[in-house]
C-alpha cells in the first residue's frame, strides 16, 4: 500500500517553492502526495521579481481540506505558507478536528507581498494557534530570530537556544536551519527534540539561497514521517536530501536557482 503525505500551503508561480516542491519531493519518497491550496505568490519579472501575494478565499481552503480529508486517511500533514490569519483559522479548526500522527510546520512568517500591519497579524496567528500543534517545526535563521526573540544567531550555542526558545512555544521537536547566512564553511541545522541538541552539518553550496530549500526540507522530513521513520532518521534523510537538490539546482531567467528535488532519487 502506498503512504500518503498531506500538504496545506500556497502556490510558487515558478514552481521552484511552495506545493510545487512539496509535491515533487512527497513523489520522490515514494509518497502519494495530496495539496490543499492556501494562496499564490506570483514573483513580478518587470519589477526586479518582487513579491504579488493573493490569498484564497478561507471557505474555499476550508473546502480543499474538507475533500482531502474525507477521500483519504491522511495522518501526516506540512504546514506551508498560510498567508493571512483567516486562512491559519481555518487550518488551525481543521487540525484540531482530527487526529494527527504528525504534523511538520515550515514556519513561513511574513510575506514580502504582504502590507506590514496584516503580516505582524498573521505572524502572532501562526505562533499562537499552529505551532503549539506541531510534531516539527523548521525555522530558517531569520524565522528563528523572530519565533525566539533573540537579535542575533551566530554560534552554534544561539541556534541551541533558539531551538529551546521556540521549543517552549509548543512543538516536540524544533529544527533551526542555518543556512547559508551562518557563519562557516557548513551549513549547519540543529534539531532540538526538548532535551537534547543533534547538530547536522553538510558543507555549504555556493554562498547564495537557493529556491525551495526550506519548503523541501520539511515536505522531505514530512514525506519519510509518512513512510514510518521516527523524526530524528526523518531530519537526516531530508538535509541529505536537499543537500542533494541544492548541489544540482535548476538555473532560469530569475535571479535565484530552484532546488532540482529529482537529484537523490538514487540516494534514497
Amino acid at each position: 500500500m502506498v503512504d500518503l503525505a498531506y500538504v496545506i500551503a500556497g502556490s510558487e508561480a515558478t514552481g521552484g517553492a511552495g506545493i510545487q516542491a512539496d509535491l515533487r519531493t512527497f513523489q520522490q519518497f515514494g509518497t502519494y502526495g495530496v495539496g490543499t491550496l492556501t494562496c499564490i505568490v506570483s514573483f513580478d519579472p518587470k519589477a526586479d521579481w518582487a513579491h504579488r501575494f493573493v490569498p484564497v478565499d478561507p471557505q474555499v481552503v476550508a473546502d480543499q481540506i474538507e475533500a482531502a480529508t474525507a477521500a483519504y486517511d491522511l495522518d501526516v500533514v506540512k504546514i506551508g505558507m498560510l498567508g493571512t490569519p483567516a486562512t491559519i483559522d481555518v487550518v488551525a479548526q481543521a487540525l484540531g478536528a482530527r487526529p494527527w500522527r504528525h504534523i511538520v510546520v515550515d514556519p513561513v512568517l511574513i510575506c514580502k507581498g504582504q502590507e506590514p500591519g496584516a503580516a505582524l497579524d498573521t505572524d502572532t496567528a501562526l505562533r499562537r494557534q499552529i505551532l503549539p500543534l506541531a510534531t516539527v517545526t523548521t525555522p530558517n535563521l531569520f524565522e528563528a530570530r523572530t519565533l525566539s526573540g533573540m537579535d542575533e544567531i551566530a554560534s552554534i550555542d544561539d541556534l541551541v537556544e533558539s531551538a529551546r526558545r521556540i521549543a517552549d512555544l509548543g512543538p516536540r521537536y524544533v529544527v533551526v536551519k542555518g543556512g547559508v547566512e551562518f557563519p562557516g564553511d557548513d551549513a549547519v541545522d540543529v534539531l532540538f527534540d526538548g532535551t537534547d541538541a543533534e547538530i547536522l552539518r553538510a558543507p555549504k553550496v555556493g554562498s547564495a539561497r537557493v529556491a525551495g530549500a526550506g519548503c523541501t526540507l520539511a515536505a522531505a522530513i514530512t514525506a519519510a514521517l509518512a513512510t514510518g521513520s521516527d523524526v530524528t532518521d526523518a531530519v537526516r534523510r531530508a538535509k541529505d536530501f536537499t543537500t542533494a537538490g541544492i548541489v544540482d539546482r535548476i538555473g532560469g531567467n530569475t535571479p535565484f536557482d530552484a532546488v532540482w528535488q529529482g537529484a537523490a532519487a538514487s540516494d534514497r
